[in-house]
């Protein structure tokens, strides 16, 4: 059975930092693209990183490029994402996500919220 589970979410006040977690179950992360998106309230959900399969390469949407940085461990079939310098438009649900087939995977997605 796939599943995905986030976690590492929680309370930062702005300029912090946070790693957030996918652990997977039922594939190998290295051989999809994943994607970490997330979904601020009354938004639609949007993706901000993704890390491709093999070799690894990285992209990332132009409002978090030099803040986030995305990373997998091959031998613990996790996915991070690290964000620094937190602003308050960080403030969502991030979730991790892979595609087979067309099919979307998603995990329950874990809470960050930024304070002032």
């Amino acid at each position: 059975e796939v599943q995905l589970v986030e976690s590492g979410g929680g309370v930062v006040q702005v300029g912090g930092s946070l790693r957030l977690s996918c652990a997977a179950s039922g594939f190998r992360f290295n051989d999809y693209i994943i994607g970490w998106f997330r979904q601020a309230p009354g938004k639609a959900r949007e993706g901000v990183a993704r890390i491709s399969r093999g070799d690894g390469s990285t992209y990332y949407r132009d409002p978090v490029k030099g803040r986030f940085t995305i990373s997998r461990d091959k031998d613990k079939n996790m996915v991070y994402l690290v964000i620094n310098n937190l602003k308050i438009e960080d403030t969502a649900v991030y979730f991790c996500n892979y595609r087979k087939l067309g099919y979307d995977y998603w995990g329950q997605g874990t809470q960050v919220t930024v304070s002032s």
